[in-house]
């Protein structure tokens, strides 16, 4: 039970960390906000597996993407099609010259579903798609890249270049996966209709449930040998590769497993909000994602989760209260941030929020948390270390 509280909950701050986030997730967060709000909130947290991602790519791994849009993208997409299948059934299509396909096809005269959506007809293989799909992508271009030591400023413009490739070749094929318009008129999820509060509500969590999975095991990565690797190559990327490692592998497995990442994410998207369209891909929002780790600590798994709320609830805010100067308001916030906050909330809260940890985790409730998590610490292997 050791392993669980020092590898899985980052220790005594980390735990506090994680209850703190739970509380205000799953209880203050649904208690104190209409359903139109939560599902905001809910849409938020589905941008948060992209920051999350970024914390092992870039802020372990020293590998800056401004292309993570582009695996978000692909997972919601492989949702969005799935959904889109479900939502053209002939019934619900008898009205178009094609019943059966979905409407954008039938407008652009296509008469038959292409070939490639055919899988997505099953729900098993959806979900499979969404994991492996951004996978595959991400190790042609990172074995591209990686093998060749291609890093830095270089790997970062041509993530960000594929990104607008992408975006391009979505907007170009409008009867085959909806053009600039995107996937639209989602309406069920294996006849369950997710347009409905109710939904919304269950989808909210299922949101939250994943990401504090995904927490865990970006925790479990960190704080492996594997994670100090990563300090290292980011550090001395050189005296790593001179040690015996292959440091292009490292680098090709943490950022597929971050493009997972960031494709469940795209998913759960499409699912909260019911669309997926190509302004989800581009350059602009990786590079919002960037920011939001930023914002947060790019250092800290959950510092980027409420840099990501922050950033968020700051543009919604500033934009439905300033509407004519809110992008200015948000890049001052933007470049206060950098100058005054250069490691992000984590930072500030690293500096000033330590002693008063320190008072906290005296108090019964955590220690006896921490007591009831590494009561069961007998191994005489762990002992003598």
């Amino acid at each position: 039970m050791n392993f669980v509280y020092e590898r899985l909950l980052g220790g005594k701050k980390g735990m506090l960390g994680l209850i703190i986030l739970a509380v205000l997730i799953f209880i203050i967060l649904p208690l104190t906000l209409d359903m139109f709000r939560l599902s905001m909130v809910g849409k938020y947290l589905t941008y948060a597996f992209a920051a999350v991602s970024l914390v092992l790519l870039w802020g372990y791994g020293g590998i800056l993407s401004l292309g993570q849009g582009i695996f978000f993208g692909i997972g919601g997409y492989c949702m969005a099609m799935f959904l889109k299948l479900e939502a053209s059934d002939p019934e619900s299509t008898k009205i178009q010259s094609t019943p059966g396909i979905p409407d954008f096809m039938d407008w652009n005269q296509i008469t038959e579903l292409p070939w490639f959506w055919i899988p997505f007809e099953s729900f098993g293989f959806t979900v499979l798609a969404v994991i492996t799909i951004p996978a595959i992508f991400a190790f042609i271009i990172g074995f591209s890249m990686f093998k060749r030591r291609v890093g830095g400023v270089y790997f970062a413009i041509i993530t960000q270049v594929i990104a607008v490739i992408l975006t391009v070749l979505i907007v170009g094929q409008q009867g085959y996966i909806g053009g600039i318009n995107g996937i639209t008129d989602l309406k069920t999820l294996n006849g369950w209709d997710i347009r409905e509060d109710s939904a919304k509500y269950t989808l909210y969590f299922i949101n939250a449930v994943l990401l504090f999975a995904v927490l865990f095991i970006g925790k479990f990565i960190l704080t492996s040998k594997f994670g100090r690797l990563l300090l290292a190559m980011k550090d001395k990327e050189d005296r790593v590769r001179f040690s015996g490692y292959d440091v292009a592998n490292f680098k090709i497995f943490i950022f597929c497993v971050s493009a997972v990442i960031a494709a469940i994410g795209g998913a759960m998207f499409t699912l909260q909000v019911g669309f997926m369209s190509p302004s989800f891909v581009g350059i602009v929002p990786s590079i919002e994602m960037v920011i939001f780790a930023a914002v947060g600590g790019r250092m800290s798994l959950i510092g980027v989760v409420y840099g990501t709320l922050a950033v968020n609830f700051g543009k919604t805010i500033f934009s439905e209260t300033f509407p004519e100067i809110w992008l200015f308001l948000m890049g001052g916030l933007f470049i206060a941030v950098v100058m005054f906050f250069p490691n992000g909330i984590a930072g500030v809260w690293n500096k000033y929020g330590d002693p008063q940890l320190d008072r906290l985790l005296d108090s019964k409730l955590l220690s006896s948390l921490k007591t009831a998590i590494s009561k069961n610490k007998t191994s005489p292997v762990e002992d003598n270390k």
